[in-house]
Parts: C-alpha cells; structure tokens; sequence
C-alpha cells in the first residue's frame, strides 16, 4: 500500500531534479550552448505575439563561444536582435545577413561569482522542491495510517523509503551542482 506513494514521491522528485538542471542549463558558463538563448521571449510582428527564440528559429552552437540563430520567418531577424539586446543577457547578437551571431565574450571573475551565487541559489531551491515532495509524502503515509489503510510498522518503512529517496535526490543535485561550479570556473 505503501508503494503507490513512493513511487510517486519518486517520481516528483525526478520532474524538480529535471526542473533544477534545465534552470541551471540556462546559467552562462564558458561555453555556447542553446539553452542561453532559447528561452528568452521576443515580441515580434509588431509586438502582437510573445514567443520564445526557439519557436521562432534554428539555434545551433559553432566553436565553443558562437551561437547561431536563423529564424525560420526571414522577416522578423531585425525583431529577434532587438528582443536579444533587451534581454540583456551579457551578449551582443549581429546580424550577417539571414542568421543572427552572437560571440560571446569571455566571462570576467566577478562575472564568475555571481553565476556561482545564482547557481547555488537555483540547486537549493531544487532541494526545496524535493524536500516539499518529501513533506507532502509522509503526510499522505500518516493520512494512511489515520484512515486505518496502512499500519504504524507500514507507515515507518515508508517515511524510510521516502527519507532514503530524499537524501539520494538531494546528492544528485548537489552532483549537478558541482558540476556546473566547476564548469563556470573553468577558463
């Protein structure tokens, strides 16, 4: 009976360990990579529609500090460099005819820093989600066992099963973490 709810507490806990490494995905580091650009939303055909960069081109990544945009509607290139600027994400798009480059330039250390702090304050609030599926797991095992469903032995095996799956879930995100800590010092 008790399986049902880790299971699904297993579950939650993958989707904000998922959650936790796209927002870090976003989180410039040395390298090019789509998800820098991909999400940002631009206003375009005269500001009546907001959509994100990826719905609006192809995004590829040449060498390690080049991304490349080619938006599928040629039209709106002069739109997506203006929504790119106003993002202001510490990069400078131009445009080479149909495609928009952006080289982005090397990260100062104080750069460095703040990505560190904002990637230290994404990675805890992923361990807060997991600590809320947590929560909300053994109080379900509690209403369990309220309700006569499960017996008191029962319900201590499952807050043992969630309380193991938590600490697994929360070292993967402090993996993840010193991955993209590592990542954002190298040179």
């Amino acid at each position: 009976m008790i399986d049902p709810v880790t299971n699904q507490a297993r579950d939650q806990m993958k989707k904000a360990i998922e959650v936790t490494h796209t927002d870090l995905s976003s989180i410039r580091s040395g390298r090019a990579t789509s998800a820098l650009v991909e999400n940002i939303i631009i206003s375009v055909y005269g500001g009546s529609q907001k959509l994100k960069v990826k719905e609006l081109a192809t995004i590829t990544t040449m060498e390690a500090k080049t991304i490349v945009i080619a938006p599928f509607d040629p039209s709106i290139i002069a739109e997506i460099e203006r929504g790119l600027q106003e993002a202001n994400a510490g990069f400078t798009p131009v445009v080479d005819g149909e495609i928009i480059r952006i080289t982005l330039p090397p990260l100062s250390e104080e750069r460095r820093q703040e990505y560190i702090k904002l990637a230290r304050t994404k990675l805890e609030a992923g361990r807060i989600m997991v600590r809320q599926v947590r929560a909300e797991a053994m109080k379900h095992l509690k209403k369990l066992e309220s309700d006569a469903t499960i017996s008191e032995d029962e319900r201590k095996h499952g807050e043992k099963v969630v309380q193991e799956l938590t600490n697994e879930m929360i070292a993967e995100i402090d993996t993840i973490g010193e991955r993209k800590e590592a990542e954002l010092l190298q040179v």
